[in-house]
Formats: structure tokens, sequence, C-alpha cells
């Protein structure tokens, strides 16, 4: 299938979402029913997504445009700084004591969650210790709606190297997937997988492994440029 005729699904499914989203009851009758004023507010909504997703110059950009296109909105000028202040400082609060870093990197915010509250070795499963600490970020990336999710999974470099690739995309999709469960709308949401090759510590020893084996999370602001 090709780009143009994945993203015009893409496009099939919000309009669907939207329609299911705001259908209503017949008070006489009692079948469903949408108004003639939701289908236009939920057609140029998902127009506006698909147009973001072609328009785009790359996957972030894309988008960034969807969303805006699906009436979002954008932060800009002085708004951007504060909004990403803000969200930084409730994840801080969220997450103190959970063993998870926040960093700013200019305007974006990333989330470090380390082995020993995410993924058993060799497993894409989530660890039950930590779907509370996922719930505090899901709770805030909920309100600060106007940020991108990306989700981006680490190995240690036990096993080979396309085996710790495949598993970083399966860590990096279980919380994804984790993520979608909580309604964080799909559009945010990119996942990549890294395999071993970004180790922030020695292989070489247990400790070492179990940081390396990890989830990080950027949140990045929605802007037009």
């Amino acid at each position: 299938m090709g780009t143009l005729q994945r993203l015009k699904g893409v496009g099939i499914l919000l309009l669907f979402a939207m329609l299911v989203a705001c259908t209503t009851y017949n008070p006489y009758t009692g079948e469903k029913q949408v108004s003639k004023a939701t289908i236009g507010a939920g057609a140029g909504a998902a127009a506006g997504a698909v147009v973001g997703l072609i328009s785009g110059d790359d996957s972030r950009e894309r988008r960034k445009r969807a969303l805006i296109g699906a009436g979002v909105g954008a932060l800009a000028g002085g708004a951007v700084g504060y909004y990403m202040d803000v969200q930084e400082a409730k994840l801080r609060e969220k997450l103190a004591g959970t063993g998870v870093s926040v960093t700013r990197d200019g305007d974006n915010i990333i989330l470090n969650m380390p082995g020993n509250v995410t993924f058993a070795v060799d497993s894409a499963d989530i660890n039950g210790d930590f779907f509370p600490v996922l719930d505090s970020v899901t709770i805030v990336v909920d309100e600060f709606d106007k940020t991108l999710v990306e989700i981006m999974g680490h190995t240690d470099s036990t096993g080979g190297k396309g085996y710790n690739q495949a598993l970083s995309e399966r860590r990096a999709n279980s919380v994804s997937k984790y993520f979608q469960s909580r309604d964080i709308q799909n559009l945010r949401l990119a996942t990549y997988g890294y395999g071993e090759d970004h180790p922030v510590a020695s292989n070489d020893d247990p400790a070492g492994r179990s940081q390396n084996r990890r989830v990080e999370i950027a949140l990045v602001p929605v802007t037009k440029n």
C-alpha cells in the first residue's frame, strides 16, 4: 500500500472515531444519529490531520501539522517555554522517588526510565511496578495535550544485535500501547527502537546493563515551526 493510501486511511479512521464519539440518540425513535454540524466539523478535522501528515518535512513535523489540522492548536513565542516549564514541574512532582529522571533539552522534556522499573532482562512485558509510574506520566501528558510523545526503547548488549534491535522496538511499542489504553491520542505518539547502540552505562556489570535496558520518553511542544 502506498504512503498516500495509508494517509487517506488515517483520515478515514480519524473521521470515523470523531463521528462515533459525537453520536447521539434520537429521543423519539431511540436510533443513533449524527448531526450535520458534527459531520462537517469531523470531516474538517480529519481532512486537516491528513493534510498535516502529507505536508510535514519529517515524522515529527508531520505529526505536529496533523495535530494542528485536527484542532489541537499550536504554541508560539514565549508560551512554548512557559507551557513546558509548567509541564516539567508537574512531572517532577509526580515522579519524585520513582527512579525516573526528568531532564530538559531546550523546549523538550526527556524522561529516562531505567530497567529496574521498566522491563526484565530479555522481556518487552512492562513490570507491574512500572504501571503506577506510567499512570503518573499519562495524567500529565493528557493535561498538556499540545505535546508530542516520542517513546524510545533501548537494550543492554546481552544477545545479538539484530535481536536487541527488535526487542527495543517491542519495548517502545509496549509503552505506546499503554499510553493508548489511557486515551492518549494516537497522533501524538511515535515509537523508536535503538537496540544496544546508545548505552548510558557500561554493559560489563549488572548495574550498568540495568541502566541501558531502558525507555526514554521525549515530550516535544507542538509548534508551527
